[in-house]
């Protein structure tokens, strides 16, 4: 009961039912002007018109497209209020313009990784170009002096960031798309209170969208009166906006610049199996030490910048060689990356499709959803043709159903070019990581479904003969174990209403 009332009275729940009294009434209103006032309904039809043709003629995913124009053909008043509040990906120009502005300023201080772009350029081309493109395209270097360590699951990672954040002398930044009070995030409240108290800077950014079933509004002032500066990204209002379309889905620990987190895990406790959900909930992560930690700096001070719209003056103070002069441990080539959903480069999924495309013998992917687009989803397929082993994991138990369904949509496909699937039996899947060759891999934040691929903020890492490399493959090869291995008859044995149900489905995986 105590569950139902927290559901119907929540700030989600609140904050649906007002967007959905708005859009109502907007039909209503349109819908009583296209009664009194024939010619309206014309004017309608053609603005839809409009719009398909604008949507046909932008640089986007010709299944994105297809989808929109059916929906806004289809129901031209209903499709095009949807579209311009969740179909654009695009912030205001004016927004635009400030984090780019942002981005260019801060990005000044990030190195060039000339020298080793060139030692790569030596040793491998076509590793280079992979380089040259997140160098180039996602605007952040290749360093090395950076030693990497790869967690199977959260409670494996949790441990060494109490102990790093226990360590801390200067300052932590912490960025993450959800945050929910209990065990994993009670034991890191406390160590950020201490150390705010004893003078360290700590900062926190929270998605309120992927919080709001968490946290109340206004936990950011809690947070505030313990000395913590913390902000919530894209505040969610009960009001219709394109801009809520936007999500800070990154995953960003820091601690003094010299010790940096990401991958797949929240700051809540499904994610360190101390609650259950979904069977057992399978998520990777990933520690960096040294050099590489700097542009997670960077892409932190970005988003406060942008948040806060404060100038951050001279950021020098936070590079890792300040606070530690020793020589960091070399550990192969580390990339982190980011993804921004502003410069209309898709560098997340770009970065996948080089890994895909340039591998010599095996892909193998953890991914909790698998909605690609049409370049992922054929760059996938031309792999196998060629004779490449390209193995996907999948959650056995899935979070949310239709997604999942609108995954199998894509199985019999996948198999017919002879991608192998698996489904994680014990439970949940929600690890976000490519391992390439025994030498590349990424581990990071972006799911393969379009608001990863094309409206949220994401990050990553990627890496070029690395420990973590293996760890991820040795990981991987693990897990196929307690898997079961998707065949065709699997796809087959479905009723045909299902097969069709799925079909359909297809047609509306961008809209989601």
């Amino acid at each position: 009961m105590k569950k139902i009332k927290k559901l119907l009275l929540g700030r989600a729940t609140i904050v649906a039912l007002a967007i959905l009294v708005q859009l109502l009434w907007i039909l209503s209103f349109l819908s009583g002007v296209i009664v009194k006032y024939s010619f309206v309904n014309t004017v309608i039809k053609i603005i839809a018109i409009l719009v398909v043709l604008i949507i046909v003629n932008k640089r986007s995913e010709p299944s994105y497209k297809i989808a929109w124009s059916f929906v806004i053909l289809s129901i031209p008043i209903v499709g095009l209020l949807i579209y311009f509040i969740f179909g654009r990906s695009e912030l205001t120009r004016r927004t635009r313009k400030r984090m780019e502005t942002i981005n260019r300023e801060l990005e000044k201080e990030l190195p060039d990784g000339t020298q080793y772009m060139e030692e790569l350029k030596k040793k491998d081309k076509s590793i280079y170009n992979q380089v040259k493109y997140i160098n180039d395209w996602a605007c952040f270097p290749v360093y090395r002096n950076t030693a990497t360590k790869y967690y199977r699951v959260g409670e494996e990672m949790f441990p060494d960031i109490l102990k790093a954040l226990k360590s801390a002398e200067h300052f932590i930044f912490i960025e993450y798309f959800i945050v929910e009070e209990g065990v994993m995030f009670n034991q890191i409240l406390d160590i950020l209170k201490e150390k705010a108290a004893k003078g360290v800077d700590v900062r926190f950014i929270y998605d309120d969208f992927g919080s709001v079933t968490t946290l109340p509004a206004d936990y950011y002032k809690k947070m505030r009166s313990f000395g913590i500066q913390c902000v919530k990204f894209n505040p969610l209002y009960p009001v219709m906006s394109v801009i809520m379309n936007n999500r800070d889905h990154r995953k960003i620990l820091v601690i003094d610049g010299k010790v940096g987190f990401t991958g797949g895990i929240n700051l809540a406790d499904e994610y360190i199996n101390k609650v259950k959900r979904f069977g057992y909930w399978k998520d990777t992560g990933l520690r960096l030490t040294g050099e590489a930690v700097w542009s997670f700096t960077v892409m932190f001070l970005e988003m406060w910048s942008y948040i806060t719209k404060e100038n951050q003056g001279d950021i020098t103070i936070f590079k890792p060689q300040v606070h530690q002069q020793e020589v960091f441990e070399d550990d192969g080539y580390v990339q982190p990356y980011d993804d921004s959903p502003l410069d209309h480069e898709t560098s997340g999924e770009n970065i996948y499709l080089n890994i895909i495309s340039r591998a010599k013998d095996y892909v193998y992917i953890f991914t909790p959803y698998l909605i690609p687009d049409h370049q992922l989803l054929k760059c996938l397929e031309n792999a196998a043709k060629s004779g490449i082993d390209v193995r996907i994991i999948m959650p056995g138990i899935p979070d949310k159903r239709v997604v999942y369904w609108m995954g199998q949509s894509y199985y019999e496909e996948l198999l017919e070019c002879g991608v192998k699937i698996y489904q994680y039996k014990p439970g949940f899947v929600h690890a976000k990581c490519f391992v390439c060759d025994d030498e590349i891999a990424t581990v990071g934040s972006i799911n393969l479904d379009y608001r990863s691929l094309y409206l949220h903020f994401e990050c990553g890492v990627w890496m070029y003969q690395s420990s973590a490399v293996v760890q991820v493959k040795e990981d991987i090869m693990d897990t196929l174990k307690e898997c079961e291995e998707i065949t065709m008859e699997f796809c087959r044995k479905r009723p045909a209403v299902i097969r069709t149900f799925l079909g359909v489905l297809k047609i509306f995986t961008p809209l989601l």
